[in-house]
């Protein structure tokens, strides 16, 4: 008997997302980071980590993936008031790219399959390590503290009345982006199966004889 087979996709091979899905996501992400970091909410309450978090565990390409933070950090920041030194924008980019490493490396699974959602969690409050080293930055380039270790320390105090809000913003958002990611993938999945299928079934009624 001939076994008709029928080869899979790079993607399906490769059990990620479509690049359909992949530019879809790169796109919702952004725009989401944009409208994040232009509303500034009083609490901070921002899913600028959860949208970076997501990028590095859905995109292959670490580039790719770092780009979903810095652009809509850049387009963000158009509607913000410019920064008190130039070089805390680099830091403030910095501190944003790193909660990319978390989900490329795989500790968090993959956003949209097998992703690992207490990993999320823990990721998430990891991501909060970005509120104090803004204080530290702002502390070093601008005169607004004495460069004494007392000075550090009334820094970082005067920050805590808007950091108490961000490991609870920074776990909701995370949970809420990957949860939606998780529902793009899978809709991304059901229409790529429902356009094989009649190729499949064609292939398989025009095939050649058996033996």
């Amino acid at each position: 008997m001939n076994d008709h087979s029928y080869p899979t996709t790079p993607n399906e091979s490769a059990d990620r997302p479509s690049a359909t899905v992949l530019v879809v996501a790169w796109l919702f992400l952004v725009a989401l980071a944009v409208i994040g970091r232009a509303w500034q909410p009083g609490w901070n309450i921002t899913p600028m980590a959860a949208v970076a978090l997501a990028a590095g565990a859905l995109f292959p390409s670490a580039i790719v993936a770092a780009s979903v933070p810095v652009v809509g950090l850049a387009l963000g920041n158009l509607f913000l008031p410019p920064h008190d030194h130039p070089l805390m924008a680099v830091v403030m980019f910095a501190g944003f790219t790193w909660p990319v490493l978390l989900g490329h490396f795989g500790l968090l699974g993959s956003a949209g399959r097998d992703t690992r959602w207490l990993n999320v969690i823990f990721g998430a409050i990891a991501s909060t390590l970005v509120f104090p080293l803004s204080d530290w930055a702002h502390w070093l380039l601008t005169d607004m503290y004495p460069k004494s270790a007392e000075g550090l320390f009334t820094s970082l105090v005067a920050g805590l009345p808007f950091y108490r809000w961000v490991p609870v913003g920074n776990v909701a958002w995370s949970l809420g982006v990957f949860g939606l990611l998780a529902g793009m993938v899978a809709a991304g999945d059901a229409l790529a199966a429902r356009r094989l299928a009649p190729a499949r079934r064609s292939g398989r009624l025009t095939g050649g004889p058996q033996a």
